[in-house]
């Protein structure tokens, strides 16, 4: 878990803010049917740098969650060097900033294996916002290990990414009917709005 440059004495539960959640952004796009998530990848990625930037503004936690590419040995900037070696618009518009977190994680869900269970906490976190790719692999996973674990959900459609538009339906449809997730794009609501529903 890398983090620089950002204030580390919260203490459980002292907060009830959101946290956002940035899955495989960081990516080289080298992989079977990349050639089809990637388009839709660079557009949902415009919409995660404004919630990123909206995030930040407030200072509520970013956190970054990303395969490691097979690299067992590698951390934070390593990853983003080598998804940066040719040209890449979705890394270089969501390269991690000083003071997010980054954790790097073995398999689909972001919360297997990783010390994100125990950095939620710390950043009295309840809520997370699910951001980035695939839908329908990755973000559907860490959701419903959120889900398991009580988090109120907002994966917003625009900020998420499938290889197909109809496995991106799918997986959004599972994570509103059976994870209680709000799916709607952030186009139709904002952080406020979906916060104070979450209040009624």
């Amino acid at each position: 878990m890398a983090k620089t440059n950002r204030n580390s004495s919260i203490k459980p539960a002292e907060l009830s803010n959101p946290g956002l959640l940035i899955l495989d952004m960081v990516n080289c796009f080298d992989f079977e049917g990349a050639d089809d998530l990637e388009p839709a990848a660079r557009v949902a990625a415009k919409c995660v740098h404004r919630l990123r930037s909206a995030f930040r503004e407030r200072g509520w936690p970013v956190i970054y969650v990303n395969d490691n590419f097979g690299e067992w040995h590698s951390e934070a900037s390593s990853l983003v060097a080598r998804a940066l070696e040719k040209p890449n618009p979705v890394t270089e518009l969501l390269r991690p900033g000083p003071g997010d977190y980054f954790i790097i994680k073995p398999q689909f869900s972001g919360f297997y294996a990783t010390n994100l269970p125990v950095l939620l906490p710390q950043l009295g976190i309840s809520k997370l916002v699910l951001s980035g790719i695939a839908t329908d692999i990755c973000v559907l996973f860490t959701a419903a290990d959120a889900h398991m674990r009580e988090y109120d959900l907002w994966v917003p459609q625009d900020a998420v990414a499938a290889e197909s538009e109809e496995r991106g339906r799918w997986a959004l449809e599972i994570m509103a009917q059976s994870m209680g997730a709000q799916t709607s794009a952030t186009s139709d609501l904002t952080i406020d709005e979906w916060l104070h529903s979450l209040e009624r």
